[in-house]
């Protein structure tokens, strides 16, 4: 089963109505490459800690959001993978 673990040089942060991800390199943020998330990602993204399992966060957000499971499911898997390609988490395959 894949997990995801953050990668530490990823500030997640709050302000207002809005969630960034911003990656920081020797304490200094690079204001090019700030993500912003929807609800929705900004709840996957508290839910990737490293114990959490793909099908686990599929199902927490299932049960949160009203969409269709296979939706969901899909929609987790692709949003990790974006995270992964641009180095704010890593997948961890553990038997």
């Amino acid at each position: 089963m894949s997990i995801y673990l953050r990668n530490e040089s990823m500030v997640f942060r709050k302000i207002g109505d809005e969630t960034f991800l911003v990656p920081v390199r020797d304490n200094v943020g690079e204001l090019d490459n700030i993500y912003v998330l929807d609800e929705v990602a900004a709840r996957i993204w508290e839910l990737v800690d490293g114990k959490n399992t793909l099908q686990d966060i599929s199902d927490i957000i299932f049960s949160e959001y009203d969409a269709a499971a296979e939706e969901v499911g899909k929609d987790v898997r692709e949003f990790l993978e974006e995270l992964e390609s641009i180095g704010a988490v890593k997948k961890n395959d553990r038997e």
